[in-house]
């Protein structure tokens, strides 16, 4: 069965954390897809280092990015004795 609409939804995180808590629970997201991305170029380059590793470049770089600026949100949360609401959910599809 092939289709657009969204199958599956997974409340993967949803919650108020402390500026501490946030941080290790976004700094952890971050860091599995960090490493999803780097196993995926090493597997790619495996027997072919030629291989174009653009996207998980790119994804790795952007992530890394995204890491340093939710540093300003724990940190004007610490700040201003405030917490931290986190909600993440994933839709899971199947497409063409």
């Amino acid at each position: 069965m092939i289709t657009k609409e969204v199958l599956h939804k997974l409340q993967l995180v949803d919650g108020v954390f402390t500026p501490s808590e946030a941080t290790d629970v976004i700094n952890s997201l971050i860091r599995e897809k960090i490493n999803f991305h780097k196993l995926h170029r090493l597997s790619m380059c495996e027997g072919n280092e030629h291989s174009n590793t653009e996207y998980d470049d790119n994804r790795v770089s952007q992530l890394l990015k995204e890491k340093e600026n939710c540093k300003t949100i724990y940190k004007e949360a610490l700040l201003h004795g405030k917490r931290v609401r986190i909600s993440g959910i994933l839709e899971i599809e199947i497409i063409d």
